[in-house]
């Protein structure tokens, strides 16, 4: 009765807006599915050796991924068009639960995908509908002191845990048992190193030109490096009895003093050539729209100088 009267505008608003959620709904579960479709096989990961098949230079490297299980076609598409990735690997999937929050001390799931010699490792970083996802200074400290303590925890583990190929994760709690596992400070002077004799050093893995160049970014953006820098340290513990413990928590702390990188997907999404004119129009809209949000580097408060973005055609 009152569509004469200015009651249509209104309806095209909200129609406007209901176009615009279910296109945004129907490519976001498009894409999910097509990812659950596209992981890569355990298999074929296994049959590639510990090298993974390319050569592993020291570093850490995030690969930031929407999968809580599986190995993402990411990291297929990484290894197929560069020839080197970093010696240790850690998946992140960060995702909002059905809870209004989430304890800091619970907030982080880690697990080991395939063998141990393989250095590859998934984290889940869990929020709940009300935490503020804030900038994180010491998420990669977190992280590296999540993954120590886990592999501290599968080692007191049972024999099950040891041949888990994927799937075991454990709720790994970042308290005061950390001192125990890492010796964390902040930058420390000469005199301090040389009095510093009660913990195993682990030397740089950053080469003197990446030195120079990492220091010439500061200099020239220091508003951009806020993060803190800590230096992580192993104490004698009596893990004579695990060498490959130390080994592996050696192999992770020099990783983290090479540096970290964060390696993030950036997803073109386009319709197949006989798809409807109706789809190809909701693809190209869902295209418009992400192209217009906020992007995941800028979401996630990545760093400029450490982000690497792999882009992958979606022919959906």
């Amino acid at each position: 009765m009152k569509l004469h009267r200015g009651g249509w505008v209104p309806l095209v608003l909200s129609s406007v807006f209901l176009i615009i959620m279910y296109v945004w709904h129907y490519g976001t579960r498009r894409k999910h599915l097509f990812d659950m479709q596209s992981k890569v096989s355990m298999k074929w990961i296994l049959t590639l050796g510990p090298s993974l098949g390319i050569i592993r230079v020291p570093g850490i490297g995030l690969i930031y991924t929407e999968l809580v299980t599986g190995i993402p076609a990411t990291f297929s598409h990484f290894m197929t068009n560069l020839p080197a990735i970093h010696q240790v690997i850690i998946f992140v999937c960060v995702k909002s639960v059905l809870v209004p929050y989430v304890p800091h001390k619970e907030r982080y799931l880690i697990g080991r995908i395939g063998p141990k010699d393989y250095r590859l490792y998934r984290c889940i970083v869990r929020y709940g509908y009300l935490d503020v996802h804030k900038d994180d200074e010491d998420f990669e400290n977190h992280l590296v002191m999540c993954i120590a303590e886990f592999i501290k925890m599968e080692a007191e583990g049972s024999a099950a845990i040891e041949g888990s190929v994927d799937g075991w994760m454990a709720v790994v709690r970042t308290s005061e048992k950390f001192g125990t596992r890492l010796v964390t400070s902040d930058r420390i002077t000469s005199e301090e190193t040389r009095s510093s004799s009660t913990a195993t050093t682990i030397p740089n893995g950053k080469s003197a030109t990446l030195q120079k160049l990492q220091a010439m970014y500061e200099h020239e953006s220091p508003h951009l490096i806020h993060r803190r820098r800590l230096q992580f340290n192993l104490p004698y513990t009596d893990d004579h009895m695990y060498p490959h413990v130390n080994e592996e928590l050696c192999e992770l702390l020099q990783a983290k003093r090479a540096g970290v990188a964060y390696i993030v997907s950036h997803s073109h999404i386009k319709a197949r050539r006989n798809s409807s004119f109706l789809k190809q129009l909701v693809f190209n809209l869902y295209s418009f729209l992400r192209k217009n949000c906020r992007a995941s580097a800028v979401t996630l408060t990545i760093p400029h100088i450490s982000l690497i973005e792999v882009g992958m055609n979606y022919h959906l």
